[in-house]
């Protein structure tokens, strides 16, 4: 009977340590992926600084001034002036809409305590 307790003893030992080396790899292979991660979002941030300092760059207003001037025949754009704008006053706004009462109800008896009831 000890003997098969030892058995029974070594094999959950073989076990466990079958399961332990299987974590162990399975962990590994997820920090893995997660250092892959964190340098794939790393990279992916610097390129949108860049891709960011590009589009401030293009869109300066000297830049687009000049190709405003450069293409004025084909697209006849006009630099803005502050009589082209109006005020906040001569805006209209359109009335609300009236909401139709289809079924009126008289709210003077709705909370009216009943016989027996106290206010």
């Amino acid at each position: 009977m000890r003997s098969f307790l030892y058995i029974v003893t070594a094999c959950i030992v073989i076990a466990l340590a079958f399961w332990a080396y299987r974590e162990n790899y399975a962990t590994q292979e997820a920090i893995a992926k997660t250092e892959k991660l964190q340098r794939d979002i790393g990279a992916t941030r610097a390129r949108l600084g860049v891709l960011k300092a590009e589009w401030a760059y293009l869109n300066r207003p000297a830049r687009l001034r000049d190709l405003a001037d450069l293409n004025y025949e084909r697209l006849q754009l006009a630099p803005l002036r502050p009589d082209q704008f109006g005020r906040t006053d001569q805006v209209t706004y359109p009335a609300p809409p009236e909401l139709p009462i289809t079924t009126p109800v008289d709210i003077s008896t709705m909370n009216a305590p009943t016989e027996g009831q106290q206010p």
